[in-house]
């Protein structure tokens, strides 16, 4: 017990200096049926920055900037496997079947957070980053997000949750279309 309270202190202490603020990095995202909520992680962005510095990054390759959200799924918001919330103007974006993505609980973690952990460095590599994620990450993650809802099981999550915690390669595309071959 002594253990996780001076992880927890060291964690906001470094966290604090790093960022040079406030230790949550807090906002507003679309949970299930569209019910705006407050999601809570641990900043990860120096203040006047716009990249994570090297302590966010640790924090985000481990996803321990994610832990907060514990809290999200204790108020019933979240769960722990699940599409990710996005922030208002993409859910309302949604038409059609789509929609499915709003009839379940968003997660800390699912198929798509796995296939772009690294999106932020995908994004950079683009001239027009904004465009890139409209017009390729974002439709697939909706489509990853559906079929995930379609298939979902205590299995699937388990399998995600490993890959999650362990960040081993994962090749998601790959992964759906076996699963599809053997069901």
């Amino acid at each position: 017990m002594m253990f996780f309270l001076y992880f927890v202190i060291t964690l906001i202490i470094i966290t604090l200096l790093d960022t040079k603020g406030n230790f949550f990095f807090i906002q507003e995202r679309v949970g299930k049926n569209a019910k705006i909520f407050i999601i809570y992680k641990i900043r990860t962005i120096p203040i006047r920055s716009n990249f994570p510095s090297t302590w966010g990054k640790f924090l985000r390759f481990f996803k321990i900037d994610e832990l907060p959200q514990i809290y999200n799924i204790c108020k019933g918001e979240m769960a722990l496997v699940g599409p990710r919330p996005d922030v208002p103007g993409y859910a309302d974006l949604l038409q059609g079947e789509d929609r499915i993505i709003l009839t379940v609980k968003p997660g800390i973690t699912g198929l798509a957070s796995l296939k772009y952990r690294n999106e932020e460095y995908m994004l950079a590599q683009h001239k027009n980053p904004l465009k890139y994620n409209d017009e390729v990450i974002w439709p697939d993650k909706v489509r990853i997000n559906k079929w995930y809802i379609e298939n979902k099981n205590v299995s699937l999550d388990l399998i995600i949750l490993f890959y999650t915690f362990i960040p081993l390669k994962f090749n998601v595309d790959t992964f759906i279309n076996n699963y599809k071959n053997k069901n």
